[in-house]
């Protein structure tokens, strides 16, 4: 077991290296973006062998292949309440492992409702209403309750206040390509810098919801890949039954960790300088388990718009933290643990680089 981990999987001392990172993916995602979906299927890998992009390849467009990065993402963002949808999505990773979830959605005026069912690995089900998520785990009858500040699980884009996504990131059009019977217009989210990574997005043509995803290295493999493969967009999905479904917790334990908002600099933290780019999302203080005796951890936030970066802060514990600095990495998902001395446990994770999780932990200091 990696013990550099110890926040959140302390007592879980079979857990494999996948395991550790996708519960720290977990917390990470719940405050970041779309890429939430990964960590509830728990396991993905991207396809093995999936040839680079070609950047000589891109189709000639008429109104798609003249939008930018801006309006990319303005369109994406809006789409998954033109319409309701239901559908299978699958995920995969460089590794060939696969695993797979079931989707509703609904808009019921504002307001987004949302239920995923796990089809592979651990069998649970989540409900999002809005900002309110709660996770069914069936097996140990148990309903984890969280807030979560960015929208949408799959496959969605958070407004993030301060990003600047076009200074980082070029749009070029593909063409069009069928994904689950549907026509997506194809576009690559290509980076300015090699501190993230770049992606290629297909968008249904007539609604703009995202269909597929594949998360691109520096050398333009694949490095994680979603994607619908059965859409319904005329679906009769009622919001008033998601959230029905989502308060029948008779019969569950109710667990709802204590989560207090705060700041970095108010809890005694500052990067020394701001990573290019990335900018502060949200800080909270969030309890390890419900005994109120336990250490709660630091979790702080910081996005580029498109990538996320969570740096999670606990006092270190010499029977759970190794000496040395720990790396692990799922599909685009890296994990970088280690000291800050004297007595501070710094794990960072996110969808970028390792080279990012560095500088985020080198820049990383105690101001009282």
């Amino acid at each position: 077991m990696n013990r550099g981990v110890g926040v959140v999987v302390c007592a879980a001392d079979a857990m494999s290296k996948f395991d550790v990172i996708a519960s720290f993916r977990a917390l990470h995602a719940l405050s970041a973006r779309w890429l939430y979906a990964l960590a509830l299927v728990a396991g993905a890998q991207a396809a093995a062998g999936a040839a680079p992009v070609d950047p000589g390849a891109v189709a000639e467009g008429s109104g798609a292949g003249e939008r930018d990065v801006a309006q990319w993402i303005e369109r994406v963002r809006a789409a998954p309440c033109v319409r309701p949808y239901t559908g299978t999505f699958v995920v995969l990773a460089a590794s060939g492992a696969m695993a797979s979830s079931r989707i509703w959605h609904v808009c019921d005026g504002a307001q987004q409702l949302e239920r995923v069912e796990a089809l592979s690995g651990t069998p649970r089900t989540i409900f999002r209403r809005d900002n309110e998520v709660r996770t069914f785990l069936p097996q140990s009858r148990v309903v984890r309750t969280d807030q979560r500040e960015a929208s949408g699980i799959f496959p969605r884009v958070p407004v993030v206040s301060g990003a600047v996504i076009g200074n980082f990131y070029g749009a070029r059009f593909m063409g069009q390509e069928r994904v689950a019977g549907l026509v997506a217009d194809v576009v690559w989210f290509k980076p300015k810098d090699s501190l993230r990574f770049g992606y290629r997005l297909w968008s249904e043509r007539d609604t703009g919801l995202v269909v597929k995803l594949q998360t691109l290295g520096g050398d333009g493999r694949v490095l994680e890949q979603a994607a619908f493969s059965e859409l319904d967009l005329s679906a009769s999905v009622r919001p008033d039954q998601l959230s029905r479904m989502m308060d029948a917790t008779d019969g569950y334990k109710l667990v709802t960790p204590t989560l207090a908002k705060t700041t970095a600099k108010a809890e005694g933290w500052q990067l020394r300088q701001q990573i290019a780019g990335f900018v502060p999302v949200s800080c909270h203080r969030r309890s390890v388990s419900q005994d109120e005796s336990s250490q709660s951890v630091l979790q702080c936030l910081y996005s580029d718009g498109l990538a996320s970066v969570s740096l999670f802060l606990e006092t270190f514990d010499p029977q759970r933290h190794p000496a040395q600095a720990q790396v692990s990495g799922v599909g685009a998902t890296q994990m970088l643990a280690q000291r800050l001395p004297p007595d501070v446990w710094v794990t960072a994770v996110g969808e970028v680089p390792l080279q990012t999780l560095r500088l985020f932990t080198g820049q990383l200091e105690r101001v009282r």
